[in-house]
């Protein structure tokens, strides 16, 4: 197999920073004029995204081509596995959906999957200069060594120098990294060209001498230190990413938006543009408490709804958001979310339960089917232009309310399928200001604000600033192209 200009972002763990650098080297490398382009073979995540060609991939993967300044397509992401219990995943292939995969089947039903991986970076890498792939979990799995094809067998198929990134806020990081070098077998560790450190705060002079003596013993070279970055926190790809935004300071003209943490939550990325808008105070929770005091509630999306539903009901959720119903409190559910608002819900597909009861807020029932709607609707609200994508199994279908972006409207409650629309500006700040009149606050929108799009640009700048002040990029170039 030819070499292939690359290299391989591995973490010490999840949510170690793989996503966030791979898009920060993509930015920065792209504003040089570099032909680049994200790779991840596999991600096992709830948060996805419909491309343009009407493929869905991981999230975190269509923001990385955002940031190296292509189109997203399948190839970013050929193999995305969207957990539905914890023993079983949906599989999404080359961008469509292609059945199932149990855990039994992880360890020894990965070569179709390989197949396409592999194929596919391939053909990224011969239309890009470089291609920087970011690993899944951690490269030091040695119990799923064999079959791999994401982490270090990504790497010896096609040469791929691998640089570690260590999340130092979790602590034991010069330990993790040296434990990655020592229990990876020789022929892996040959490819291990060095680390960088991730999420630091403090002097970096009290570190030096631990990487120093780290590098000195492992061979492998340190790339630089990145300080902790606490504005961003777009498009996180797993659950520990969720609800990483900034919380803000609450007063008489703030907006308390209460987000419902399902087990198996979906698309949760649908509340950071409603967590980037000045004055709302946007917070996970699965307090009955914080739900009925909040402004405003929020069903997210769902990889299980019936079985997200279940929680709800015996963690006291469901009567909370049924009291709120009960006194005009706005509740929003989205996807997943509005289809638990419904009278009934018919899953032989999903959860293959069969027909179970929802709130019985909306008028309207939910039947799955096998086949996936992936699409990028568009419509109004009140003549604001509304742009979403569509992910779902399950089909609404409404016998009452008044529409609202193809779902429905019943006083205060609100349901809709579309993913995203939150991410329309005037359409956001429209419906917030209805909401502020609603339960009686001051909030207004900020006279201008920059955009949502403009926020996540500056926060992709925001990034390759960080990594160009702080990381031998050069010295990785240098390393990709070798």
């Amino acid at each position: 197999m030819p070499t292939m200009a690359g290299l391989l972002i591995a973490g010490t763990s999840s949510d170690a920073g793989k996503s966030l650098i791979t898009a920060g080297l993509c930015r920065a490398w792209a504003r040089q004029g570099v032909k680049v382009a994200p790779f991840k073979a596999q991600n096992m995540s709830n948060n996805s995204m419909v491309c343009a060609d009407g493929s869905e991939i991981g999230r975190a993967q269509y923001l990385q081509a955002i940031a190296a300044k292509v189109e997203p397509a399948a190839w970013h992401n050929p193999v995305l596995l969207k957990p539905a219990t914890d023993r079983r995943a949906f599989v999404v292939l080359a961008g469509r959906s292609a059945g199932v995969l149990e855990a039994g089947q992880y360890a020894t039903g990965r070569s179709q999957l390989a197949e396409v991986a592999f194929d596919s970076f391939a053909s990224l890498a011969s239309a890009h200069e470089v291609v920087v792939a970011e690993g899944a979990g951690s490269p030091a799995e040695i119990n799923l060594r064999h079959g791999d094809y994401v982490n270090f067998g990504l790497a010896r198929r096609f040469d791929l120098p691998v640089v570690l990134v260590g999340d130092i806020d979790r602590g034991g990081v010069l330990a993790s990294i040296f434990g990655h070098w020592g229990i990876v077998e020789a022929a892996d560790r040959t490819l291990l060209a060095g680390y960088l450190i991730n999420k630091f705060r403090g002097d970096q002079g009290v570190l030096d001498p631990g990487l120093a003596e780290l590098s000195d013993r492992t061979g492998l070279r340190n790339f630089g230190v990145l300080p902790w970055l606490d504005q961003v926190w777009l498009d996180g790809e797993d659950a520990l990413a969720f609800a990483k935004w900034p919380r803000r300071s609450t007063n008489s003209g703030s907006l308390r938006i209460a987000a419902i943490r399902f087990p198996r939550i979906s698309n949760a990325t649908d509340l950071d543009a409603l967590a980037a808008e000045p004055g709302l105070d946007v917070f996970a929770t699965a307090d009955p408490a914080e739900v009925l005091t909040a402004d405003l509630v929020v069903l997210p999306g769902s990889r299980a709804t019936i079985a997200d539903l279940a929680w709800l009901r015996e963690r006291g959720l469901s009567a909370a958001v049924t009291a709120r119903a009960a006194a005009n409190g706005p509740i929003l559910g989205i996807c997943g979310g509005y289809q638990m608002l419904t009278e009934l819900i018919d899953d032989p597909v999903e959860s293959a339960v069969g027909r179970e009861p929802g709130l019985g807020l909306l008028p309207a029932k939910v039947r799955f089917s096998t086949d996936k709607v992936l699409g990028r609707p568009s419509g109004d609200w009140q003549g604001h232009p509304v742009v979403g994508y569509e992910i779902h199994h399950g089909v609404v279908e409404a016998s009452g309310g008044e529409p609202f972006l193809d779902g429905i409207r019943v006083g205060n409650t609100w349901g809709t399928i579309w993913h995203g629309a939150f991410e329309n500006d005037s359409f956001r700040r429209a419906w917030l200001a209805q909401l502020a009149q609603e339960v009686g606050s001051t909030w207004q929108p900020v006279i201008g604000e920059p955009s949502f799009a403009q926020r996540r640009e500056q926060m992709l700048d925001d990034l390759a600033d960080a990594l160009t002040e702080h990381v031998d990029l050069n010295g990785l170039l240098e390393l990709a192209r070798s």
